[in-house]
């Protein structure tokens, strides 16, 4: 890299964040390096999460500054808003949605002190600048305002260099905090010399069980060392270590770090390091950094464009992480230590999140480290019983739905990478697909998870059934028949959350739809989003689900109501929910595929004008240039794929539907040696639209290509123009995906009737596919066959299925229950709607919620009393009255702090009876049901039941600095009486 680059860096820089305006030249264009053209900064603002400090790609390492101690906004450890340094530690999440890592905390400062200075008193943090802040590749520098002090990191794979500088005669101080972050289990410093110290850290958070090795070793001799509380070994230990300021006022510091001990810490540092000079890491790094970026080559007169994209290819190598030592151990999910040189082995694979488009990248420009993610699978497989949904540091996090490890590899097999043990991982795949957690058991039982057994049942229904279905395109190519049939059946479960009349995917509540329904409302039904924002997620059966819409002009007519409608969402905040264009929200994943799919119903220049939309509006050169959590390569692999001018909406069928490309030229730089070049001919922001499209020189009449087509290499060339074409508008010129064998039969479902009722209710069956017959059932009676609605007046067991061409699809039993029809209940509050329990009625309708609060059952009030008066019809003599609450703090619900109770004669004039006070809740993980009851109330027709919120959450809640406000959860208020 040139000498003068972190000056005009720092100039562009600070132009940009000025003038968001499309600039057509700057100094960078002459800059020879495309690692000029990273802005690390860029999503360390708004949610972006990312972090600027210095790491090499895919690397173990991650050394950088933090700026926060924890909340959302601070999972990386680092905010563009903040105005303090912490220190400089070793390990950083990249646009996670939550927190952990900021390892090993090392602070320059000019005086020995061991707070951080966060709770306002004197501590080691600095004020800094970001005037003064200078971040590329493999290299970040800071000035810190207070001490005066240059701060300047750089890195290797495993290890990294701190280079200070001190000012004249002041003196140096290094404070080594590995209380910083997260909760410290054990953590120790050994000291070897006045040059060298090692040690371990063992920690709690994310990762309920990491452990981080580290050796350190310093330029100079210290001359003093001091620890807090004289402690080296504990959960609070800190050290200061003073040099001799008359030497120099340069030191510098290298560090090496291992999952596995001190011994593979030290190895790490003395292989990549050893004896090298901080500016030769840094030109090592930045080297290995520029080859990276020479995968893709973009050709562009605007600056901005270039800098989002390389930036964006450089965030999708921040992860996955290395997670071995040069010697070839590693900490497997066990926690044990193992050995391996035939791969490399990693951790943090955000898969719900890049299974959608940065693994499918991977397999066009990382190849070979595709291999490697799958071997390190199937080691996490062996080691851990299952393969990776969420893995950090050896530990299964919970984290997310779906089990997308297996899209990984049915994408990257069907696509010819085979470097390792097929059999085996299909074996581990089908093994992923048939636990019996997670809602699996109900999904291969019913067909869908019903709401009431598992949270989140209409996008786990959703995504496993995608999932299943690259089971059963992988077995299909292994000829493993029987497997091919089994999976491609699941695979068509979409259909059986598929409201026919409302057209959306809606959660199945004891087998009625749950209601009342609102497409906007975000609920327990929906991982992270709406009935808008999953409903057009088949990308497997586009065609199927095209059948159910009734056409591909309903479905063009959906997606213009999904980008038209009103911005706004309502039900339970969920921050992840950004980047809204309608209800299309680019900034979490569930949308991503949307803007394509207007492909498959032969209007490519809707999906131009969204496609263009997003990659000009919701991708900047700024801090908050990204629109969501970064989340470990995702948003930002959407931009590098969508910008070249394609997009992978099914990874597994080999297929990318074009969109419209950003550039002029991008040349793909293929590990075969091949290239794949891409030529926008014509292209302007207002030329947007494709005319025509030839590939090597042929024309191109569908709005597709396969992956053997760029992997052999040629020119992909678009003529671009400014209002739409003909192009890939006529029949058989979209792309497809559809299911054509084995087809299923959706389960019927309950259109009217209620589950808990009063005297007698009518019941209305029906199916997604009309022309399917309904066989029913009550109780132990025979099977009839459904024709014309029916009543029920007592508690009964009503059991249904459907049949057509002699395919049966599951049976469903639902229980109905009675209510005493003397018994009536008013809230004089109002519940969320998005847990009402079952209606007005679910305070009494004998339907006791179980401790999971997103199964339906339980009603919710948030920052409100819960006031309720139960008519018993007449008077009677009460024995016990009890009301159940439940706890789950983590999820802000809270018992109240106190619950009344009253009785009355005449529903005018109420006694109160007695007043129970509960005890100021402490912190807790446990998630509890309790019951609140009194005894002998004597005579009474009415009972009034009023339960005290919290309101807002104790300082102590994460959820406080947010301004949080309780919920209260209530379920049945049973009265027993003579």
């Amino acid at each position: 890299m040139k000498q003068n680059l972190a000056t005009v860096f720092i100039l562009f820089y600070v132009l940009s964040a000025c003038n968001q305006e499309t600039k057509t030249s700057s100094p960078l264009e002459e800059a020879k390096n495309l690692t000029a053209y990273v802005n690390p900064f860029i999503g360390t603002g708004g949610h972006g999460h990312t972090f600027p400090g210095a790491t090499m790609p895919f690397g173990m390492m991650q050394l950088s500054p933090d700026t926060k101690l924890d909340g959302w906004d601070g999972c990386s450890g680092y905010h563009y808003s903040d105005n303090y340094i912490y220190g400089f530690s070793h390990t950083h999440l990249s646009g996670t949605g939550v927190s952990d890592y900021g390892d090993i905390l090392l602070m320059p400062t000019n005086n020995i002190q061991f707070n951080n200075g966060a709770d306002g008193k004197k501590g080691y943090r600095a004020p800094f600048s970001h005037d003064q802040e200078i971040a590329e590749p493999g290299y970040y520098k800071v000035h810190l305002d207070s001490t005066n002090i240059d701060v300047e990191l750089t890195v290797s794979k495993r290890s990294g260099i701190h280079k200070y500088t001190f000012p004249k005669d002041n003196k140096q101080i290094v404070i080594l905090d590995l209380e910083h972050r997260d909760e410290v289990l054990n953590s120790k410093v050994n000291v070897y010399s006045n040059t060298e110290i090692s040690g371990f850290r063992h920690s709690k958070a994310w990762a309920t069980n990491q452990r981080l090795y580290y050796n350190i070793q310093f330029s100079r001799p210290f001359k003093n060392m001091t620890f807090l509380n004289d402690t080296e070994e504990g959960k609070q230990v800190k050290a200061a270590f003073e040099f001799d300021a008359t030497e120099s006022q340069s030191l510098e510091i290298k560090i090496g770090i291992s999952a596995v001990d001190e011994v593979g810490a030290k190895q790490n540092l003395q292989h990549e390091i050893g004896e090298k000079t901080f500016d030769v890491v840094k030109t090592e790094a930045q080297q290995v950094w520029e080859s990276q970026l020479n995968k893709i080559v973009v050709e562009s007169d605007n600056a901005d464009y270039k800098t989002n994209f390389y930036t964006a290819l450089y965030h999708t190598m921040i992860a996955p992480n290395l997670y071995q030592d040069t010697d070839g151990r590693y900490r497997g999910m066990d926690l044990e230590v193992h050995q391996t040189t035939d791969f490399d082995y990693y951790t943090v694979f955000s898969l719900w999140d890049t299974y959608r488009a940065t693994h499918p990248l991977f397999t066009i420009i990382e190849q070979d480290r595709t291999n490697d993610f799958i071997n390190t699978f199937l080691a996490k497989y062996d080691e851990g019983g299952i393969m990776p949904i969420w893995d950090l540091s050896g530990n299964y996090t919970g984290c997310m739905i779906g089990y997308h490890a297996v899209p990984v590899i049915a994408d990257a097999y069907l696509k010819g990478i085979k470097n390792y043990d097929v059999e085996k991982a299909f074996t581990a795949m089908k093994h992923s697909a048939t636990r019996s957690h997670l809602g699996l058991k109900s999904y291969m039982k019913y067909g869908f998870i019903p709401v009431e057994e598992e949270s989140e049942s209409v996008s786990k229904t959703l995504e496993y059934a995608y999932d299943d279905w690259t089971i059963s395109q992988m077995a299909n190519s292994l000829g493993k028949t029987d497997d091919y049939k089994t999976y491609l059946e699941r695979a068509q479960y979409y259909k059986n959350v598929f409201d026919p009349e409302s057209q959306f995917m809606r959660g199945r509540f004891r087998n009625t739809w749950f209601a009342p329904f609102d497409p906007y409302e975000v609920n327990f039904n929906y991982t992270e989003a709406n009935a808008w924002q999953y409903s057009f997620y088949v990308p497997q059966d586009i065609s199927g689900f095209i059948n159910l819409l009734g056409g591909k002009n309903k479905l063009e007519e959906n997606l213009d109501e999904l980008f038209t409608a009103e911005a706004e969402t309502s039900g339970r905040n969920q921050a992840d929910i950004t980047g809204l264009i309608g209800q299309y929200a680019h900034g979490n994943e569930p949308s991503h595929h949307m803007a394509y799919l207007y492909n498959f119903v032969n209007k490519p220049h809707k999906t131009q004008e969204r496609v263009h939309q997003i990659l000009t509006k919701l991708y900047q050169n700024a801090p908050d240039g990204i629109s969501g959590n970064e989340d470990c390569g995702q948003m930002s692999a959407w931009y590098i794929l969508s910008s070249m001018g394609f997009y992978s909406v099914t990874p597994a069928s080999n297929q990318y539907i074009i969109g419209t490309p950003l550039f002029s030229k991008a040349t793909i730089n293929l590990e075969n040696k091949k290239q794949f070049t891409i030529v926008a001919q014509d292209i302007s922001d207002t030329n947007k639209y494709i005319e025509s499209v030839t590939l090597n020189g042929k024309p191109l009449n569908r709005t597709f290509i396969y992956h053997n087509e760029v992997v052999k290499g040629g020119t992909l060339a678009f003529q671009m123009t400014n209002s739409p074409s003909t192009w890939g508008t006529k029949e058989s010129q979209e792309p497809k995906t559809s299911i054509d064998k084995h087809l299923i039969v959706p389960s019927p479902f309950i259109a009217k009737g209620n589950v808990a009722f009063k005297e007698q209710t009518e019941v209305v069956l029906k199916n997604t596919d009309s022309e399917a017959t309904i066989f029913y059932k009550l109780n132990d009676s025979e099977y009839k066959k459904y024709q014309t609605p029916f009543i029920i007046s007592e508690q009964s067991v009503l059991t249904i299925y459907s049949e057509k061409n002699s395919i049966k699809s599951h049976e469903i039993s639902t229980e109905f229950y009675e209510i005493d029809p003397n018994i009536s209940i008013v809230l004089e509050t109002e519940y969320a709607n998005q847990y009402n329990g079952g209606g007005p009625n679910a305070l009494i309708d004998g339907i006791v919620g179980a401790k999971d609060f997103r199964t339906g059952t339980w009603q919710g009030y948030q920052d409100q009393d819960v006031i309720a008066i139960v008519d018993l019809g007449q008077e009677k003599l009460i024995n016990n009255v009890s009301v159940s609450f439940l706890k789950d703090q983590k999820s802000w619900i809270f018992l109240p702090t106190e619950v009344d109770f009253y009785t009355s004669l005449d529903g005018e004039v109420f006694t109160k009876f007695t007043n129970m006070a509960l005890k100021a809740p402490v912190p807790t993980d446990t998630i509890d049901m309790e019951a609140i009851s009194i005894s002998s109330l004597g005579k009474a027709r009415y009972v009034k039941v009023v339960a005290k919120k919290l309101g807002k959450l104790p300082k102590w809640h994460l959820g406080h600095e947010h301004d949080g406000r309780s919920w209260l959860f209530v379920d049945e208020i049973s009265i027993k009486y003579n």
